[in-house]
């Protein structure tokens, strides 16, 4: 009895299945776009294009300025260092008023503190042997290292390039060298902290 009635629900159930499906699929049309949409461009909906630095192949100081100096080095120095950074890297400066590249620098005295440990190590207990009532005794000592830290002062070196024609930021980078005792001295690490700084540029 049982599997006739089991029989019988499945054999509605199919017939159930068979009848037409209330659910009918429609659909409206899509309003017409807005006459300003021909003309949009949404720029932040797609990435930036990779940067042709290949393009470049002359520049001009930003402003018509030369970069600013310091007590250490006249501007002068600064401009001679980073127009020959440049044209290490195939940069020459613009016969005309203005380069495909906008050029500032600038050169700054900053302290720094620095820390070397000391091989000199000191030692931290004793060892030692010696005899007393109670016998002989011996002893025993370790050593710690010794951290040492001093000030110094040093030149620290920005390049900034900027597109031409947006006046948008190419690429930048500082670098620094320890300031040193007489002015030549001085020269000789403005333009190692120029050629540091030039050194990533163009980008890989």
């Amino acid at each position: 009895m049982p599997y006739r009635v089991v029989l019988a629900f499945t054999c509605l159930t199919l017939a159930a299945c068979q009848g037409s499906n209330p659910y009918v699929a429609s659909s409206r049309p899509l309003p017409p776009a807005p006459p300003q949409a021909a003309t949009t461009f949404d720029a932040s909906a797609y990435p930036a294009p990779a940067r042709d630095y290949g393009r470049y192949r002359n520049w001009s100081w930003r402003n018509g300025q030369l970069p600013a100096g310091s007590a250490s080095a006249d501007p002068a120095q600064l401009a001679e260092a980073v127009s020959n950074a440049l044209d290490q890297r195939g940069l020459r400066p613009a016969r005309d008023a203005r380069g495909d590249l906008l050029v500032s620098a600038d050169l700054r005295l900053e302290r720094r503190l620095r820390q070397y440990r000391d091989d000199d190590y000191y030692p931290y207990g004793g060892v030692g042997y010696g005899h007393g009532y109670y016998g002989n005794s011996y002893g025993a000592y370790t050593s710690v290292p010794v951290i040492r830290t001093y000030e110094v002062e040093v030149l620290v070196v920005r390049v900034d390039l900027f597109d031409a024609g947006s006046g948008q930021p190419v690429w930048s980078a500082s670098a620094e060298t320890d300031s040193r005792g007489s002015l030549a001295d001085r020269a000789d690490a403005m333009r190692e902290a120029v050629e540091k700084a030039m050194s990533g540029y163009p980008p890989s």
